[in-house]
């Protein structure tokens, strides 16, 4: 299977805070879903904005199907730990958004976003403003945002930290079923363990700027809520935590 996103021993430093990565490498395949976890400050979010091309690494090489990536690009969407919807539009102009700053919006583009809204529960709030819905609603219409240009690639840093344990599991489903209907790769950062479990393909655990273990989710590909109460999810899980605590 080929490669989707690349890092080569990539290496980032904040002037300030320090060193952020050391000489870390990925490989991401197309189609897979991978999720990084390890505590705050790990260098997760810098690991992420340089794979985006919001930020430049001072050594190594960021790879999007085979090409340098130095800027952002369309072929990748990135959802941010806030929805960050733009209140003077309506849902629907909001998931819009990144065609319109491309070219001009046809009614084809209209009716995938509608689609996309309807796939995420939404059906009905395409006038709605963004200031109107719920904290998972918005977190809902900012994926739709970012799978409306049918990115190869999709970047998220921690979307459903703020959600509630039922919202945040019912969008959990809603995001895996929406990528595994386009295959698109994500690259999803966190810090809790039974979401990393439930999202990924793989894991990889960071600490202090460097990926310190590295865990195959060994689980069926259709995810059921049940499958939290297994044996072989607590495994998982038990595995995750010894390797973060191991790194503290």
């Amino acid at each position: 299977m080929r490669n989707c996103l690349e890092l080569d021993s990539v290496e980032f430093s904040y002037e300030k805070r320090g060193a952020a990565l050391h000489a870390v490498s990925l490989q991401l395949a197309e189609g897979e879903f991978r999720c990084l976890i390890g505590r705050s400050g790990c260098g997760k979010t810098t690991l992420l904005k340089l794979a985006a091309g919001l930020l430049k690494p001072q050594r190594g090489q960021v790879l999007f199907q085979g090409t340098a990536v130095a800027r952002p690009r369309p072929e990748m969407g990135f959802v941010f730990q806030s929805p960050t919807l733009l209140p003077w539009l309506h849902v629907l102009d909001n998931v819009l958004l990144p065609l319109c700053l491309h070219g001009e919006v046809t009614p084809t583009d209209r009716d995938h976003a509608r689609r996309l809204l309807r796939q995420m529960g939404l059906q009905g709030l395409d006038e709605q403003s963004p200031t109107a819905l719920s904290g998972g609603q918005q977190s809902r219409v900012a994926i739709a945002r970012a799978l409306v240009t049918n990115p190869g690639l999709l970047l998220m840093d921690e979307p459903f930290a703020a959600l509630d344990a039922i919202t945040r599991a019912e969008l959990q489903q809603d995001l895996l079923s929406l990528c595994q209907s386009q295959s698109t790769s994500v690259l999803f950062v966190t810090h809790d363990i039974d979401e990393a479990v439930y999202l990924a393909d793989q894991v990889q655990v960071l600490e202090h700027g460097r990926i310190v273990h590295q865990m195959n989710v060994n689980l069926p590909r259709q995810r059921q809520a049940a499958l939290r109460d297994t044996p072989a999810f607590n495994a998982h899980r038990a595995e995750l935590r010894q390797a973060m605590e191991a790194g503290r």
